[in-house]
Order: structure tokens, then sequence, then C-alpha cells
């Protein structure tokens, strides 16, 4: 069913434009037109979801499919979460708006261990019953006549270790998804035109190389899990596709969002072979893209997306060969248009004066590097394959490029580690920060991140236990050493945290009752920031409920150190079964297990992309091989953006805000209106300053909730155009919803539209409060008259200080009338098809200036309560127009 929206969607809830599905790029295929509906959600909020890259290249690619649609869902903000249990309406997707239980198949994104109590809060909130048994049902399989949706989840965590989330899991995608879920639309397709039974569907999907159903695997006693059926996969495998750098021009959010830029991938997995690191070993082999998709995509994306940076992404973008050629021939590109690129953690040994030059410019991104270990022989029992002297070389060169700030990683916890590694940390940092200097300058910042090391499946350390006792005692050890030092700002993670992520990310099937617990007593993603003592104590609540607190405290205090353990005795705990020797990732178990007596001895293995073979198992049929492009000769360097301070030509727009824009906040028009004119191509001039940005300047910042026929908006070109060639170059990039309505060519020599505005016109709707009956109607046009008669109404007025100023609005209130029919088919079909007394639609003109004298639609709403003695509600408002001072409209 399509869910009333609209009742929820209003200015009652914190960034309503989250979930309106309306973004540049969203895709509305017709409901009816096709034969598979999916849903992508992303269980956290839309500002995390939405700029994830994983979900915008899936909804492309399946949105590109015949046949099928793919709609989206986010964990709401708990304001939408109350109002949905208020008016008894369940989660829906953004785009349809309709229900989830609609649809055929709902796919949650699982890269975080903990992340699966936001799949049951979303789940509930669907009204969809969490476990796959509690779903089961007889007869064909059909969403249309009462079945539920098919339930997965994917991501790294999924790919990982899916045995603590089983329960709640139809099947789970192993793996890359780019080729797996096209795979797996048809096969539901199929299964629907057939009138499979549900488990007959599942049992088809378990055929898919990449498709682990948990329902056909049981686990025994020692927690190893086995297929309880012949006819299905002893090992599931992990599937691999190539990168498509093309489909990451995709949704471009209206809000700002965590990652608020183009992001494009050059490559895929790594070979560095770090042991601590589970990516490295769950996404081999590593492949790069070609260097021309690369650029085309960057170029591309930039014009289609109007976005002002973008990011190169990769687990080591530094391993990307053609890294400083790419990147500078895109910067040379894109030079005119202040484009900043930003890159991920990189590797500090391959960082010089070339990285430096496209990260670097007007608006200079953040650096961060990732040492991990603050000693050379912890670098190599991690596999680090770092030197001191290549940090050193790498920070350096950092400074002298204009960096006065770097990020440093590192982690305490690692096997084999002692007090001297943990204070080597501070030790580190020190000689770095000594060895940066330069004459006028001070010394070099840095900011630290001290992570707990947590063991994770299929790495050599998943065998290692850590105490989460110890991690306290290094982290007072290193923090006692940080405040002897200066320019350092550290950042301890929290041990709770790190203790229920190892617990949960290694533990089997019997913690799925743990999870489902720990979410009942209030477990949430966002608990754990807004109130980590409660989530925490649901999480070791639910641990003593399920019977498992033994295991816990093996975690607490740590049950053994690979460091100190006997060969007899390590050779038992290594040949144990783990709850995910089922699944198939391409990295050999005796190999991780040879690798793990490589770090016990401190020996390094080689780059396999760059030196000889590892022989970890990956290469061959299944996984592919590694795949290394050259680099190509690197371009010269043409410089920095300059910013364009040329003002040719000022051009005053009057446009429109209708329909749900309404909802979208100033801040979040202005990025829009900064996108369109990019997209545009138009020539906009450019600010001075450290942080130059483009002469775009609304008048005046709408409420949010309000429409409008009226906006004003200044554009300032480094030269002149021909003003229906700017509207239709700029209209062309705008929203349906914001018409323009003029275009005048303005004196530059004039005061701006924000400087010379002066009045502004509004038709609001109100109502009274209470109920009324025919015998004490209102009488608005008498209160109207009241108002207009009094000198002075005063308001109290907090200012920004907190200090508290009488106003005398009635001075601000130069035109008050009731609206004319043609006003009033200006308000929302719900206002107009409301015909009670109750409600009135007005129209009034008053003070509107930047100086702070407003006379605001809340201000109105005041004064008729003031005449009519009774609380009114202002139920809309819609500017008519700004009204500015004179000025002169160039030849």
């Amino acid at each position: 069913m399509a869910v009333a929206v609209e009742s929820l969607l209003n200015t009652g809830i914190n960034k309503p434009a989250r979930y309106l599905g309306n973004e540049l790029g969203a895709v509305h295929k017709p409901w009816h037109e096709v034969d598979v509906r999916w849903v992508l959600t992303y269980p956290e909020v839309y500002e995390v979801g939405a700029s994830n890259l994983g979900h915008i290249i899936l909804y492309s690619i399946l949105n590109a499919q015949p046949r099928q649609l793919c709609d989206r869902a986010y964990l709401p903000a708990a304001d939408l979460t109350t109002k949905l249990a208020e008016a008894d309406l369940p989660l829906f997707a953004v785009e349809s708006r309709r229900s989830l239980p609609d649809f055929d198949i709902l796919g949650f994104s699982l890269a975080y261990e903990l992340g699966a109590t936001n799949i049951l809060e979303m789940l509930t909130l669907a009204r969809v019953p969490l476990t796959a048994k509690e779903r089961e049902a007889d007869g064909p399989w059909n969403v249309e006549t009462g079945s539920w949706p098919l339930i997965f989840a994917g991501g790294q965590t999924a790919t990982s270790n899916p045995e603590p989330y089983a329960e709640f899991l139809d099947f789970v995608a192993m793996g890359d998804g780019e080729e797996l879920l096209p795979e797996i639309g048809l096969i539901i397709e199929e299964g629907k035109a057939a009138g499979l039974s549900r488990k007959e569907l599942l049992l088809d999907l378990a055929q898919v190389p990449g498709v682990y159903v948990p329902r056909f695997y049981d686990m025994v006693a020692d927690g190893s899990v086995h297929p309880n059926r012949p006819d299905v996969p002893v090992r599931v495998l992990r599937r691999v596709a190539t990168p498509m750098p093309h489909y990451a021009i995709g949704l471009v959010p209206y809000v700002e969002t965590v990652h608020d830029r183009l992001t494009v991938e050059i490559r895929r997995g790594c070979t560095r072979g770090c042991r601590f690191c589970q990516p490295g070993m769950l996404t081999r082999p590593a492949r790069d893209v070609d260097t021309t998709e690369v650029v085309d995509a960057i170029e591309k994306g930039m014009r289609a997306t109007g976005y002002n940076e973008f990011s190169l992404l990769s687990l080591s973008c530094s391993d990307y060969l053609a890294l400083p050629a790419v990147g500078l021939e895109v910067k040379n590109r894109l030079k005119d248009d202040n484009i900043s690129l930003s890159l991920p953690s990189q590797r500090v040994d391959r960082f010089d004066e070339n990285i430096a030059n496209i990260l670097g410019g007007t608006r200079q991104t953040g650096l961060t590097f990732a040492p991990e270990a603050g000693t050379q022989r912890m670098r190599d029992i991690i596999n680090k394959g770092l030197t001191n002297e290549e940090l050193l070389r790498g920070v350096k060169t950092a400074y002298e490029q204009g960096w006065d700030r770097v990020k440093l990683y590192f982690m305490i916890g690692l096997p084999g580690e002692t007090d001297a590694d943990v204070l080597g940390i501070a030790e580190t940092v020190r000689w770095l920060q000594q060895e940066c200097r330069q004459q006028g300058r001070k010394p070099l910042k840095v900011n630290l991140t001290i992570s707990n090391f947590t063991p994770k499946p299929h790495t050599p350390f998943q065998w290692h236990s850590v105490s989460t006792s110890e991690f306290l005692r290094k982290q007072r050890l290193l923090g006692d050493e940080f405040h002897q030092m200066r320019g350092i700002k550290s950042n301890f993670t929290d041990v709770r945290i790190s203790a229920m992520e190892d617990f949960v990310g290694r533990g089997d099937r019997r913690l799925s009752a743990v999870v489902r617990r720990a979410w009942e007593l209030g477990a949430g993603m966002d608990s754990w920031w807004e109130s980590l003592s409660r989530a925490f104590g649901a999480w070791t609540q639910a641990i003593d409920e399920a019977g498992l607190s033994w295991k816990y405290r093996q975690v607490e205090t740590g049950e053994w150190n690979l460091m100190d353990t006997h060969a007899a005795d390590q050779a038992s705990n290594l040949d144990s079964p783990l709850p995910w020797d089922h699944l198939d990732t391409g990295i050999d178990k005796q190999w991780l297990k040879d690798d793990l007596q490589r770090a016990l001895e401190a020996a390094t293995v080689p780059d396999c992309s760059f030196e000889g073979c590892s022989h970890c198992g990956i290469c061959g049929p299944d996984f592919g091989h590694n795949v290394v492009v050259p680099p190509p000769p690197i371009p010269e360097f043409t410089g920095h953006f300059q910013p364009n301070k040329d003002r040719a030509q000022r051009l005053r727009v009057w446009l429109g805000k209708l329909g749900e824009l309404s909802l979208l906040g100033h801040l979040d028009l202005v990025r829009l209106l900064d996108r369109a004119v990019r997209r545009a191509a138009l020539p906009v001039s450019f600010t001075g300053g450290y942080h130059p940005g483009p002469r775009i300047s609304p008048a005046n910042a709408l409420p949010l909730g309000a429409t409008s026929t009226g906006e004003i908006i200044d554009f300032e070109l480094t030269q002149p155009l021909d003003l229906e060639e700017f509207r239709a170059r700029l209209a062309a990039q705008l929203p349906a919803d914001m018409p323009i309505y003029e275009v005048a060519d303005v004196a530059l020599k004039d005061p701006s539209a924000t400087k010379s505005l002066d009045q502004a016109e509004y038709v609001l709707a109100v109502a009274l409060e209470t109920e009324v009956d025919s015998l004490n109607a209102p009488d608005w046009q008498s209160w109207l008259e009241d108002i207009l008669r009094h000198e002075a109404i005063a308001w109290e007025h907090t200012t920004k200080s907190g200090k508290k100023k009488q106003v005398n609005l009635r001075d601000r209130l130069f035109e008050l009338t009731l609206a004319t029919a043609a006003e009033v088919a200006l308000m929302p079909a719900r206002i107009q098809g409301n015909k009670t007394t109750a409600q009135a639609i007005i129209r009034y003109r008053g003070s509107c200036r930047n100086d702070g004298t407003l006379l605001r639609p809340e201000h109105v709403a005041y004064m008729l309560e003031q005449a009519a003695g009774a609380p009114i509600q202002l139920l809309h408002a819609h500017r008519l127009r700004l009204i500015l001072q004179a000025v002169s409209i160039a030849a």
C-alpha cells in the first residue's frame, strides 16, 4: 500500500527532505510495469546510507535491469519513528512511498557487526516478522497475495560471518553484488512466474554461486556449520566482480551527506597482506580500473552531478600506481571549476609531491596516514610493510607541501605487543614532530586515533584473543604520554564497543538470540553514541540471559595469547572448527595458519600485486587474478585553481520553490543552486579568500515548509550571457518545482538583492486550534481590522546572544487582508479542500530586511491570536513576492 507520506513529512521533523526520494538521479519506474520489486535498505540514517558508494552502484545496476525496479529505504531518525507509530503507519520506501512489505525482496547492507540491531528495528517498523521461520508459509510465494518479502543481507560483515544473524535472513549475498544481484533478480522473476513456494525459491537461489541460504545448513555442537540436504554446496563461494566506475554517477542528494562528493572506485581489493585487515583478505584479488575509465567517469560525473569535490576510492589508493597521473590529469582538466580531491587513508610510503599537488589547492583536504604500530618490530609482525624512513619521508613531504596537521591511525592490543611497543606510538609521533620543523612555521600538529585491535574472521589473527582490561591499561599508559606532548589531539576507541564487535563478529548461531534480545533492550546503533552505557548494558544483559557470560568473560580478560602459547596447545586451537569455515572466500585456511606462524617470527610477506605470488589460494578460475594497470606518464602540473573574480554581469532571477521542495532547508537550497550552475556550465564569478565560493546570492532565506513564487537570487558572471540562454541553461538543471519566472540584467554598481531587500508579501493559511460551532463562527475580517487599528503589538524577541528584547510587530506590518481567489489557489490542495469557517487564508505585506527587521508568518499568527483571544495555528505559508528598493536595470 502507498503510505500517506504527506501526513508524516513536514516541518515537525528534522530534515524532512531526507525521505522525499526526489534527489537528482532518483529513478521512478511504474509500479505495475515490472515483475520484480527490490528495496535496498541501508540500516543507518539517510546521511550515511545515501552517500555509500556500494548502495548507489547497486541501486543504479538494479534499475538498469528490464522488468525490475529498485527503491530505497533508510533507518528513520527518532522523530519520524515516533510519527510512524502515532499514525499507525509502516516504514516506507522513499521513491514509491509504498510500505516495505509490498516489495518482493528487501536487501540490507551489513557493514558493521553491531548494525544488525538496526536491521531488526527497520523490519519491525516495516511490520515484517523478524525471523525467516516466522515468514515461512505454505503455497506459492507472492507478496501480492500475502507472502512476506525475501530478506537478505550483503556487505563485509555479512560476507565475513553471517552466523550471528542467520536466524533473521532468508539468504546472504556473499561478496561483490554487481553481477550477483541481477542473477538473483532473474531467479526471483522465474520463481514468481512458476508459482514456486518460498522454500522452492530459496533452494533455486542456493544454487547461485554467492548465495548462502542458512535454512539449508545446521550448526553442530562444535559451532561449525554443515548442509542439511545434499543438493546445496558444502561451501558457499564468495563472488568477485570487476569495478564499474560509471555506475557511481548516480544519486545526488539534496541534503548534505556524510560523504558529500562524487566517489569513483579506482581499485578493488588489496594484496598488501596486513594480518589484522579483514577487507584486505575478503576483497582479493586486487583489480585496478583502467585509467581511461577512471578519468572519463570523474570528468563525466563532475559535469553530471555538479559536485565540487570528488574522492578516489580504494583500500589503498597509493597502490593504484596510476594515481599521480590520473589525479593530475583530472586536476588539470577541471582546474577552472574549483574542484578538490580527497583520498581515504593512504600509504604514507607512497605519498610524494605529485600526490600532494592533486590534493592541495584552495580547499586543501585533510590528510590521513595509518602507520598502525609504533615500532618496526610490531609493523613487521602485522606485515605492514612500512619502515621508519618511509614514514618520515611521507609525513615530512606533507609538511613541506603545506599541511600543518595530519591524522594518524594506530592500534593497540596487537599480538605480541609489549608496553615498549605501546609507548613506541608516542615516541614515533614525538620524533615526527621534531623532524617536521621549518623556519617561521609551528611544528606539525597531529590528530591521533588509537583503536583497539579486534580480531576478524578470515585473517591470520582470527585465532587471537584480546583483553579489554589490557586495552584500558594501555590506553592509560599512552594517555599519560600524550598529556606531556604539545600539538597532539588524541582519541581512543571505547573498549566496550571493541569488546562487543569482537564477541559478535566471531560468534556462531547462538548469538542470534543475543542480537535480538539486545535490540529488545534498546541497543541500536544510534544508542552507542547517545547513551553508550545504556547500550552496552543491553548487550551484556542479553549475553547473560543467553547463558553466554562465560564466553564473554574471555573477551574481557583474554583467553589466550598466540605469542605465549606452547606449540601443541596452539596447534589444537588452530585446528578447531570455526563458525565461518563453510564460507569459501578464496583464502586457504592453511595459508592463514602459516602466515600466523610467520607473524610469530616477525617475518614479512611481499605484496603479490607487485612481487612474487604469496600462494594464498585466491588466484584461479573462481576468483580471477590480480590486475595491475601500469602507470602512464605523469602530465605536467598546470597549477591549482585560481578563482576567477571578474564580475562582468549580474543577473537577477525570480523563481519559485514549490511542492515538496518547501521541505528543503536554506543551506541545502544554496548547495542545490551551486550544483545546478556547475551542471549548466555557467561562467559564475568566485569570491576571493581561502575558501572561494560562487557568487550566488539568495535575497532572503525562505522559512522551512513555506512555498514561494517570489524568490530572488543574484548570479554574478565572469562574462556576459544572453538572458534567454542563461535562463534555458539554468532551468534545465533545476527541479521541476523550481520554475524560473523572470531573468533581468542588473547593474553591477547597484546594491545586491540581499542589501536592497525591503518587504515581503505572503499568503497564510491559519486556523483556530479549538473547535467552533455555527453560532460562534470566527469573524476573521474583524480580527484583521482590529490588528490594523492597533499602533503597537508587542513581541518578545530572543537575540542570538540570549537577551530578551521587546519588538513592536505592528510597525512592521503594512497590509493585511483576506486573500483573493487567485491567492487561495496558491495553497496546497489539503488547504484548499478545507472549507470550514475555522480556517482562513489571508495576505499580508510586511518588513523583510536582512538587518533583522522581519515580519515572519508566525508573527502574524501571533497578532491574530491577540485579536481573537484564542490559539491560532499556522497551517501553511506561501511567499508571493519579495520587494526590493528601486534599482536600475542594465541596458
